[in-house]
């Protein structure tokens, strides 16, 4: 009997429901394939009390499960795209990226439709400092409170009165069957998501072939695409939870179009570049939008953010 795939996920109901998903996807593809899950926790989970900028940022949702990995208890791993740095470890790959859902951000409230109905001094929570960004310079007088947890610890918060309105991804909380709670969608071009998000991600090692084999019917072009235009982007300003950036990109008739944003959490300063290009080439076109913001001036915003 061939063995079983083993997938490595953090234990929240969102990283299990897109494991589940991922198995699914699997089991479809390749009848008669076994799969199995192997939850495991991160440092990233168990440590709520402080910002991941202040933590070291996103490898710490994945370094427990890279772990699994090289060790032989898993075989891959599945992430929130937008949670996975840049650059991966040393033989690692992205074997899979599952086509794409809703990548906005969602605006939450118990009592108000919009930013524009929060009154002033109202209490936002998010902890993402490009949400942060983009919330100051709409609204330079709410007053932003970090938010940890996974995302039903986040809602039990709001609905406690800590904060007025919450900021989530609209994917992780249509995922969950929470979309009812989404008072609106915050999206692009005029409020740009974090690179990768609404996508989920499937690492596997560099080199197994078999395991590659398995996760190519799983990749979606059109989805890697994009994708690949926007951790581009990413990679080239350094990106990490330290700092604050955007990026959307979509397919057009004649190629592809990038938009990309940096931003200062402190002040809502933010800096805008969009750019488009011919044919499939999202690798150029992320260095090029990339260049065009640090042209703008947006070095000067990637010092890590606290």
């Amino acid at each position: 009997m061939t063995a079983p795939l083993r997938i490595a996920t953090r234990q929240s109901a969102l990283a299990l429901w897109q494991a589940n998903h991922v198995a699914d996807l699997l089991r479809r593809a390749h009848p008669g394939l076994l799969v199995e899950l192997v939850p495991l926790s991160t440092r990233g989970d168990e440590i709520l009390d402080r910002s991941l900028a202040t933590l070291g940022g996103k490898g710490l949702f994945l370094k427990e499960l890279e772990v699994a990995m090289l060790e032989g208890r898993a075989d891959i791993a599945v992430h929130s795209l937008k949670d996975v740095p840049a650059e991966l470890e040393p033989g690692f790959t992205l074997g899979a990226i599952v086509e794409r859902a809703d990548a906005a951000d969602a605006f939450i409230s118990n009592t108000y439709a919009t930013f524009a109905d929060l009154p002033q001094g109202a209490k936002v929570g998010t902890s993402s400092l490009r949400r942060q960004a983009q919330t100051r310079a709409l609204r330079p007088d709410l007053e932003l409170l970090d938010l940890r947890g996974n995302v039903n610890t986040r809602l039990r918060k709001l609905d406690e009165g800590e904060y007025d309105a919450i900021i989530l991804a609209c994917a992780g909380v249509e995922r969950l069957g929470l979309g009812h709670r989404i008072r609106a969608r915050l999206a692009s071009p005029d409020w740009l998501p974090a690179p990768g998000q609404g996508a989920i991600a499937v690492e596997a090692r560099e080199g197994d072939l078999r395991v590659l084999d398995l996760l190519a019917a799983l990749d979606e072009k059109n989805t890697r695409t994009a994708i690949d235009a926007e951790r581009a982007l990413n990679e080239r300003l350094g990106g990490s939870c330290a700092v604050a950036i955007g990026a959307w990109c979509v397919p057009t008739e004649r190629g592809l179009v990038l938009h990309g944003l940096v931003g200062n959490a402190a002040t809502g300063e933010l800096i805008r570049a969009s750019a488009e290009i011919e044919g499939d080439r999202p690798v150029e076109l992320g260095h090029e939008v990339a260049a065009m913001l640090i042209g703008q001036g947006a070095e000067d915003f990637l010092k890590p953010q606290r």
